[in-house]
């Protein structure tokens, strides 16, 4: 008798785990957090990983993969999280390209792909998904955002330079959207570039009036360093992804007076803001960057649909997903048609801080409520 019990105290036991197990809710990250450009990895998973800590579940569990900012290897690491360890979500990816190997098969397969940066325009368009979210948002936003903020402050010949590759299209093709004029030149550059000496002279030789560039990550320190010493004396317009906190104290003195569009700002006047910047200074002993406050946004946005519903009844979980009822760091925040959010951009001037070092001071609003035109090919 008391082996019968006991065989049936442990059937109760192991018939338990399993239904635990199985309510469960996995995420695999896959994102960059070696090589060039690491530290939106770095960022993403670190803000992502704060909100899953404050909001106390133990039943979310986050796998977290490097993709070394390979496309290869980040598909890869999408069909290992998905046939291997049977996630429910997939997120975390910085790159347009990796993005483009990664998410279209994903969704398909049935994972939910919830993006904390890369918003490429196929992905907003022509290849939405009812599966696929981006919480940042799309490439082209805070482009044509600066392109109208430009062209409001009276600049008539910018020249405009990015790398080529999809996001780097995407922001060229954003700036001039919405800022509406002719540009004199635009210049594209090799993806991971480190000497930018004939881009510089061909800026030189031109007759813009202005500079707007798109260089994330290192290649943005190697350009602005470039820049401070060529005696080029063109005032320079940007986007966040030029001139994030870790970016702009690593350029110095070059970055001083560059203006540049976010969709978030440290020093943007909200609770859900102030409480996020204060437990990331404490947890990680920096200020966050851009990244950070989307991989921040991306888990609460998560975290808010699970209080509704598990991703395994598809239908609920997504319609929580676009319900978006979450304390978003940004102030406001919706979802269009498309899964793309509707969001004011704001305009931010790099000064010098009380530390003598560079910092992001918030300026204003460029656009309320930008929404990109790729929304009108999405067949959802």
């Amino acid at each position: 008798m008391k082996k019968l019990a006991s065989l049936g105290l442990g059937l109760l036991m192991t018939a338990s785990m399993t239904a635990a197990q199985a309510d469960e809710v996995r995420i695999g990250m896959i994102t960059t957090l070696s090589g060039g450009g690491s530290h939106l990895g770095v960022d993403v998973r670190d803000g992502f990983m704060l909100a899953m800590e404050r909001s106390g579940r133990d039943d979310v569990r986050v796998l977290i993969q490097d993709d070394a900012n390979r496309p290869d290897l980040a598909r890869s690491l999408s069909n290992e999280f998905m046939q291997r360890d049977n996630v429910d979500i997939l997120t975390g990816i910085i790159w347009s390209n990796l993005a483009m190997a990664v998410v279209p098969a994903a969704v398909r397969q049935g994972t939910f792909y919830i993006s904390p940066n890369a918003g490429p325009s196929d992905l907003a368009g022509r290849m939405c998904h009812e599966n696929y979210f981006n919480v940042a948002y799309q490439n082209d936003n805070l482009h044509g955002a600066m392109g109208a903020y430009m062209r409001e402050q009276g600049f008539e010949r910018p020249i405009l330079l990015a790398p080529n590759y999809p996001a780097g299209t995407d922001a060229l093709a954003g700036f001039k959207h919405l800022y509406e004029g002719e540009v004199v030149d635009e210049i594209y550059t090799q993806m991971g570039q480190t000497d930018y000496a004939a881009e510089i002279a061909r800026i030189r030789a031109s007759n813009a009036d202005s500079l707007f560039f798109f260089l994330p990550g290192g290649m943005g320190i190697s350009f602005m360093k470039q820049w401070e010493n060529s005696g080029v004396d063109l005032p320079v317009f940007g986007a966040a992804f030029s001139f994030d906190e870790t970016i702009i104290k690593a350029v110095g003195s070059a970055a001083i007076g560059a203006m540049n569009t976010s969709l978030w700002a440290y020093d943007l006047d909200n609770e859900a803001n102030h409480a996020f910047v204060e437990a990331f200074r404490e947890a990680y002993g920096r200020t966050p960057t851009l990244y950070a406050a989307q991989g921040y946004d991306t888990a609460n946005l998560i975290l808010s649909a699970l209080e509704k519903a598990h991703p395994s009844d598809q239908d609920a979980f997504r319609e929580a997903l676009r319900e978006a009822d979450f304390d978003t760091v940004r102030g406001k925040f919706r979802f269009g048609p498309n899964h793309h959010p509707i969001q004011d951009i704001y305009v931010r001037e790099v000064v010098e801080g009380d530390d003598g070092q560079p910092t992001n001071r918030l300026i204003g609003i460029a656009v309320e409520d930008i929404q990109d035109i790729y929304h009108e090919q999405c067949q959802m």
